[in-house]
């Protein structure tokens, strides 16, 4: 199943649990704009080349649009719409006051040198400046972007707009970039994880860990679960797995990455058998596998509360760029935990109201705030 009709799978089970109106349903999973823009530049060696740029703003009822770029081969329309909804519901489960966009470049970024990778930035954010901005639309890095691309997009657009360190977030620490920002969605899953786990009465010191996917999530997560005590049997990405009973050293093994790129040379990890599952990425879990592991007993953290550690240190730097007041690290990783845990607490009220796994505890508790909000607007009719 792609991941838009997961979606909307989840969305509509969602709705008929809040007993939710038809036209309200109907409304809420409607984006509100879905922009595609066609980016010319020319490459190094004169010749033009031609690029297709999306973004989809999903909804805008609880504040301004947010959500990443990502340059990628594979971006369709299909997969920015359902990233973007998922946004939505992401940052109401979070409580931060942001409705969900998503956006992206059909393009292969290691193909492109740095030079034609800043023109095709400068003219995607030529097309949509006056589409976005600091109250209207936040886009972040995703896959293929990182925080100097949101540095090329903050000058382009200041061009328009005079300077707006708050048109985006995940910029370089000079530009008005957060402290704390790098490790937010590694960060914010060990926090969730400690959530779940202190409902079942465990903590991380001597549990072990399987993490599927070793990019800056995965390995902040394994480093931070590594100095608190968890031992970390097996870890994979796309180049290979390693694994180890006895635990594996994770600091070395961030090194060899760091030095060769890749986890592989090394044993490959078999299935794991997990009692609890954190998703770290976007629709790792298929409905129909969802009810699988659910029968089984396991308990599965979704990705709409386990990865917003991200989005959720993305709204402080917005707050802090507004302000035009910077925070400590220390202040930043405090306030994600105490974000991270009362979302949790708040999913587990709506489990026990509604009688549903986490996933679902999330999706009404997300869809629930948008709905009111909207409500209150007076937007349903």
């Amino acid at each position: 199943m792609n991941a838009l009709a997961a979606t909307n799978r989840n969305f509509r089970q969602a709705a008929r649990i809040l007993g939710l109106d038809s036209k309200i349903e109907k409304s809420l999973l409607i984006p509100f704009r879905e922009i595609k823009v066609e980016c010319t530049i020319p490459k190094d060696d004169g010749t033009l080349v031609s690029y297709v740029g999306f973004r989809v703003q999903h909804d805008n009822s609880r504040g301004p649009m947010k959500g990443g770029i990502r340059y990628h081969p594979e971006v369709d329309p299909d997969e920015v719409n359902a990233l973007a909804q998922l946004m939505t519901w992401k940052t109401a489960v979070a409580d931060i006051p942001y409705g969900g966009a998503k956006g992206g470049i059909g393009c292969t970024p290691k193909e492109l040198s740095t030079s034609e990778l800043e023109r095709l930035t400068r003219v995607f954010t030529q097309k949509i400046h006056d589409l976005i901005g600091v109250n209207t639309d936040v886009p972040a890095p995703d896959m293929g972007t990182n925080a100097q691309t949101m540095a090329w997009i903050l000058d382009e657009y200041s061009k328009f707009h005079g300077y707006s360190p708050a048109v985006v977030t995940g910029k370089p620490i000079d530009l008005g970039g957060s402290l704390g920002r790098e490790a937010a969605t590694g960060r914010g899953v060990v926090y969730a994880t400690e959530a779940v786990l202190a409902e079942h009465g465990k903590s991380i010191k001597g549990l072990t860990f399987a993490i599927q996917g070793f990019g800056n999530v995965g390995s902040w997560a394994a480093k931070i679960i590594h100095e608190r005590g968890g031992k970390v049997v097996a870890v994979s990405d796309i180049t290979g797995a390693v694994k180890n009973p006895n635990g594996i050293d994770i600091p070395a093994l961030l090194q060899h990455k760091d030095a060769t790129g890749k986890l592989a040379d090394r044993e490959n990890a078999e299935s794991v058998r997990a009692k609890f599952i954190i998703e770290a990425a976007n629709h790792p879990t298929d409905p129909d596998a969802d009810e699988i592991l659910f029968k089984k007993g396991v308990v599965i953290l979704p990705d709409i509360y386990a990865n917003a550690g991200g989005v959720t240190v993305s709204y402080f730097e917005w707050v802090q760029n507004i302000q035009g007041f910077m925070w400590e690290e220390e202040k930043v990783n405090h306030e994600l935990k105490r974000y991270m845990t009362k979302a949790f607490h708040n999913i587990k009220s709506m489990c026990k109201s509604h009688n549903c796994n986490l996933r679902m505890g999330a999706f009404t508790l997300g869809v629930n705030r948008v709905a009111r909000a909207t409500s209150l607007r007076g937007w349903e009719a």
